[in-house]
């Protein structure tokens, strides 16, 4: 992603202004901000119940998620490509790293769990590229851990752009939405299995793992 893009979601974060993702043809997503930057709630503490350590949660933002697997007992490292949210994360005194999830990073092949949640599954505006990235994470038997769209049909890859009011801001960037019928699809061309969905205070989550984990 063009660092550019970024800016907008930073000073969001350090605001707690109001953020969307805009579609090309107008359509809005309002980003849940105020969540974020928040203390883990009952359906993130839900999720990471599934957790085994180490953890690692990709586009970790300003940190919750760290924090709850660490409070609960996990050793968990949180890696994001925003300079700030990276800093909110180490401000919770948690461990952060400012790398993208396709770049080098600590313990590749051995993270028993990585998670993708508040809409990740879309860094990179591929599916595809990104389950193989997190295949090549984990270690054998390892989770991941994905939040998708509450609609099952939903699988698009597309630009978007970060808005403020309906207002776009920033260069675009590509993304994708995935539901569960869509994430299926790319899990079984890249050698993983969807073994668990559920749903909770109306958001949708998988757990997927490699085919010939037992």
């Amino acid at each position: 992603m063009d660092g550019r893009a970024l800016a907008p979601y930073e000073k969001s974060l350090s605001t707690g202004t109001p953020l969307q993702l805009r579609h090309g043809d107008g359509r809005t997503i309002t980003l849940d901000v105020q969540r974020w930057l928040a203390a883990a709630d009952s359906v993130d503490l839900d999720v990471i119940a599934r957790a085994t350590s180490p953890a690692l949660d990709v586009g970790c933002g300003p940190g919750r998620i760290v924090a709850a697997l660490t409070s609960h007992g996990r050793f968990a490292v949180g890696i994001d490509i925003a300079a700030y949210a990276v800093a909110l994360t180490r401000q919770r005194g948690m461990n952060a790293l400012r790398r993208s999830v396709f770049g080098t990073l600590p313990g590749e092949g051995r993270w028993a769990t990585v998670l993708l949640l508040d809409g990740n599954v879309g860094i990179g505006g591929d599916v595809d590229a990104l389950l193989r990235r997190v295949m090549s994470l984990l270690a054998p038997g390892g989770r991941l851990l994905v939040e998708i769209d509450p609609d099952d049909t939903v699988d698009e890859c597309t630009l978007v752009r970060f808005a403020v009011r309906n207002e776009p801001l920033g260069p675009s960037f590509r993304w994708c939405f995935v539901g569960l019928g869509g994430l299926r699809s790319s899990a079984r061309r890249c050698g993983l299995v969807v073994v668990h969905a559920w749903r909770s205070g109306g958001r949708h989550f998988a757990e997927l793992r490699a085919e010939s984990t037992p």
